[in-house]
């Protein structure tokens, strides 16, 4: 590959192609694989080190060292150039590896002491399922050309062991997708929940890597990108004059769409050999790999957004979109990157759970689940790159604990906590319509928390005498425009006709601090949590709290309203918040 490179690895890349479509083992594919590069770049030694487990690299293929070494030799992550690789996420190119920092000889595999060693990582959309090594006695630095070539060699090798080419005995050629994984989250929500992975937003899956036309490729390519142009100047147009930061992403992305630096990356993938596709998934593998690495908060928003648009522009190639015909489970657990709060009150009660590889716990997103009172799980690492459609999965929100495929001796405890919560829910529902009489003879009125329509059903049956706190914010979190009076009269209604009689107490908006309206722009001060929030917002935007309270006047129709102000500190806050409710009686007369 060191002459004449663009050839010969459209040369390479059709050669794996073939050996992808032909019937035979995973371990014979591998072994060819390894012949073949072998070949390609003049080396002595090719070698294909696959992950068993999180920590444990595996000698999965090799031409040049023992074949007796296959499956035996192993090593840890950061153990060696190999272990570096992998830990690192990026190339290793050495003229000298023995004087490398970590090198570690291995006397098992038969090698001698090879002085050239180019290693990259084996990744695919920011997760590292291997490392790919050539080596040469000779001493020889790898050129730029050819490191890039092997990347993109790694990459097709990413995207077969993702569509199941390498499948064999052992722990390191498992099926993908086939075999237990744990993950540990932040708990957004508590509660366990059992049932089946929904895809929020369905995978897409290359599955052509390797193409022979690369001026068709290219072509595609462009067209798609003009697409994707559009609908980010559409979005640009529907949005303006909305929410800043709205606005701000947006212009990432049409900054992203018209890069010709991202465009010229691509553009180069595809003359050596790949799909259109497969470039793009090769530039956001690269983009996310460096998202895992980039401190900064803003270069990380940066690199998501890049993310995202490499999201719709490969949907845009495979036309792989949103609907696919698959029907939701009855026992639904979504899965998602993140998800907004309308988006999540959109599926409702449907869901048994939710976890989220992004988000926080003090989310627009939490603050629904929360209301719905379905388990979230969020920060759960890789969880949108191994849960499929349909996966068994086990959600633990007081842990922060999702189980995937999990086996039966966590099937059967995850059951027992379950069955055991489920007793204790019987206990209590058989004395829930006693009263709350203390010994001496006190009588303490127990009410429910509510803050969506779908709580008010479940009051009748909970044994509480009315609704003692219903947060009225998430009427206005999880929309992308302040609600309209007239709507919120006509929702307030609601609320009290479910009721039937029973009292409901109104909490006013209560925004600030981690509750941010997405229209309205956070104000940047050092303690937010005590600083411009809940009563402070209402009094200091007194029309939003006056449109507020004239809907609650409005919607009670004479019935009995109780209102309760949120976060009152000072007895001046709670008097000047009481003279607006009595302006508002005075003027609906």
């Amino acid at each position: 590959m060191a002459e004449n490179h663009e050839s010969d690895s459209r040369k390479l890349l059709r050669a794996l192609r073939q050996t992808m479509a032909e019937a035979e083992a995973g371990q014979e594919r591998l072994d060819r694989i390894t012949r073949l590069i072998a070949g390609s770049m003049q080396a002595d030694v090719c070698s294909i080190y696959l992950f068993r487990d999180a920590e444990t690299l595996e000698l999965c293929a090799t031409e040049g060292l023992k074949p007796e070494a296959v499956h035996q030799t192993r090593l840890r992550v950061g153990e060696g150039l190999v272990g570096r690789v992998a830990r690192f996420h990026r190339p290793i190119n050495t003229d000298d590896a023995p004087s490398q920092h970590g090198f570690r000889y291995m006397p098992e595999t038969g090698e001698e002491v090879l002085a050239s060693f180019l290693g990259v990582p084996i990744q695919r959309l920011g997760e590292t399922l291997g490392v790919l090594v050539v080596q040469s006695k000779e001493a020889r630095i790898y050129s730029e050309d050819e490191v890039y070539g092997l990347e993109v060699v790694a990459m097709v090798l990413a995207e077969m062991a993702e569509l199941g080419a390498f499948v064999g005995e052992g722990a390191a050629l498992s099926a993908p997708h086939q075999r237990p994984e744990t993950f540990q989250g932040g708990i957004g929500q508590e509660g366990a929940a059992e049932g089946r992975v929904w895809l929020h937003e369905p995978r897409v899956v290359v599955t052509n890597p390797v193409a022979d036309d690369p001026e068709a490729e290219v072509a595609r390519l462009r067209q798609a990108i003009d697409e994707l142009r559009v609908s980010v100047d559409e979005l640009l147009a529907v949005s303006a004059g909305g929410d800043a930061e709205q606005l701000q992403v947006l212009e990432a992305y049409r900054m992203f769409a018209n890069s010709k630096g991202w465009m010229r990356r691509m553009e180069a993938d595809i003359a050596r050999g790949l799909s259109a596709e497969a470039a793009v998934e090769k530039e956001q593998s690269t983009a996310r790999a460096r998202m895992n690495q980039v401190p900064d908060p803003y270069l990380r928003e940066r690199l998501h957004d890049l993310d995202d648009l490499s999201n719709r522009l490969l949907r845009i190639l495979t036309g792989q979109g949103s609907e696919t015909g698959a029907e939701m489970p009855d026992d639904p657990i979504l899965r998602a990157t993140n998800i907004g709060p309308g988006e999540l009150l959109e599926y409702g009660r449907k869901l048994k759970g939710v976890v989220l590889e992004e988000g926080s716990v003090g989310s627009h997103a939490a603050i629904v689940a929360r209301a719905l009172a379905i388990p979230l799980i969020v920060n759960a690492q890789r969880i949108t790159t191994e849960a499929l459609n349909g996966d068994h999965i086990m959600v633990d929100g007081e842990q922060g604990v999702v189980h995937l495929r999990p086996d039966d001796s966590v099937v059967s405890a995850f059951r027992d906590k379950i069955a055991m919560q489920a007793q204790a829910q019987k206990r209590y529902a058989s004395i829930r319509d006693k009263p709350a009489t203390t010994r001496d003879g006190v009588t303490v009125a127990l009410h429910m928390n509510a803050g969506l329509m779908a709580d008010l059903p479940s009051l009748n049956g909970s044994g509480a005498e009315g609704v003692g706190l219903y947060r009225t914010e998430l009427q206005f979190l999880t929309r992308a425009h302040m609600p309209k009076r007239s709507e919120l009269v006509e929702y307030y209604a609601r609320v009290m006709n479910a009721a039937a009689g029973k009292r409901v107490v109104f909490r006013t908006l209560d925004i600030g601090s981690d509750k941010v309206l997405p229209y309205m722009k956070p104000t940047d001060e050092p303690n937010p949590a005590l600083g411009w929030r809940a009563i402070r917002v209402g009094l200091d935007k007194p029309g939003i709290l006056r449109m507020q309270l004239q809907a609650l006047v409005r919607a009670a129709e004479g019935r009995p309203l109780t209102v309760m102000f949120p976060f009152i500190a000072q007895w001046d806050e709670y008097r000047a918040a009481r003279a607006e409710v009595d302006k508002v009686i005075a003027r609906e007369r």
